[in-house]
């Protein structure tokens, strides 16, 4: 294992130094049912506020990683390439060799108070998410959030995990003096496919459950529904099922984006795809033959038909504190939405699932 090849950016491999040398791990392991058959490697990071490289297509410039891996074990996860890093497993490695930043708390905020931080915003839960199982063990995220609320310091965070509702109160304060984003994702309401494809996950019930949680203590809470997986999930009684139990929970937005399989995430996921649906395996190799994306057609179909069932559900652009609610699957007015502004059509594809 090279833990000197783990440096301070979590979204490219580079020359930098190390964030920690092997002397600064320890190894862990514990029997209990949640956590059998994981490894927990705990180190003190050096550096915990990553720059986004330049050329990323992330939305944003920083981010905080307390871990690296994940129990989510999402069969298409764009981070599993980072394991490689480190020489370890991007299959089932990236799903039971977990990295846990022990400092990060402390780190974050000593970094924060340095006279070259700036201020700008922070995202959370963009490499692997911040309250995957192991947060329930370690506890990092409710210094992370004290730490940038102590500052005002603009941040958001993506997850699958309902765990964050432990720190609702935490992020309701830290509402009150910055920007705070949310958002859950949740690509599909098929319970089949959610089973196989996110094991490790929380059922999408539970995480739209979250969504409506938060939007009742006055946290707005937009939906990233992704992965929309091609061939499995992206039916149109498919899609209309996710976007309607989306508005129902109150989401403030929907943002689809369509699977995507980089180098790591591609090979585990088209093993899983050859054992669970073998007669999907050329219809795949043609649709990814140019490389880790979907054909603009595709991407703009799915974006399309997405946009326009939130527009019939209801569903406008994301107003920080300002769920929406729906009875009646009922179209909206034209008129209405034109007035709510609505979201084009042209897909952006974020590398953030």
């Amino acid at each position: 294992m090279r833990w000197e090849n783990l440096t301070d950016s979590d979204h490219t491999r580079a020359a930098d130094p190390a964030l920690f040398g092997a002397d600064a791990v320890t190894t862990r392991t514990f029997d209990t049912p949640e956590f059998r058959g994981v490894t927990f490697h705990e180190v003190r990071a050096r550096s915990i506020l990553n720059r986004v490289p330049g050329a990323s297509r992330m939305p944003f410039e920083w981010t905080v990683n307390p871990y690296r891996g994940c129990t989510h074990a999402c069969v298409y996860c764009f981070a599993r390439k980072t394991h490689s890093y480190l020489d370890l497993d991007t299959g089932l490695g990236f799903d039971s060799q977990i990295v846990v930043k022990v400092n990060a708390p402390e780190l974050l905020r000593r970094q924060l108070a340095s006279r070259r931080w700036q201020g700008e915003h922070v995202a959370m839960g963009t490499n692997v998410d911040c309250y995957q199982r192991a947060e329930g063990r370690y506890r990092l995220m409710p210094g992370i959030i004290d730490a940038l609320t102590e500052r005002a310091n603009p941040f958001s965070i993506l997850t699958k995990g309902t765990l964050i509702l432990r720190d609702l109160d935490r992020l309701t304060r830290a509402a009150r003096v910055t920007d705070v984003g949310i958002s859950v994702s949740v690509g599909f309401t098929d319970t089949e496919l959610w089973r196989t494809v996110e094991p490790g996950t929380p059922a999408p019930e539970r995480r739209l459950e979250v969504v409506r949680t938060l939007g009742e203590h006055g946290i707005g809470c937009g939906v990233l529904m992704a992965p929309v997986i091609p061939f499995l999930g992206d039916e149109p009684a498919q899609l209309r099922a996710t976007v309607r139990a989306i508005a129902a929970a109150g989401a403030t937005s929907v943002t689809p984006l369509v699977l995507h399989l980089r180098p790591g995430a591609r090979e585990w996921f088209m093993a899983w795809l050859a054992e669970h649906h073998p007669h999907l395996v050329r219809r795949y190799e043609r649709l990814y033959a140019e490389g880790a994306y979907a054909p603009k057609w595709y991407q703009r179909r799915i974006t399309r038909q997405v946009h326009d069932l939130a527009r019939e559900y209801g569903i406008g652009p994301a107003r920080a504190g300002m769920p929406r609610r729906i009875t009646e699957p009922s179209p909206a007015p034209a008129a209405e939405a034109a007035a709510a502004g609505t979201a084009p059509t042209e897909p952006i594809q974020l590398s953030l699932i």
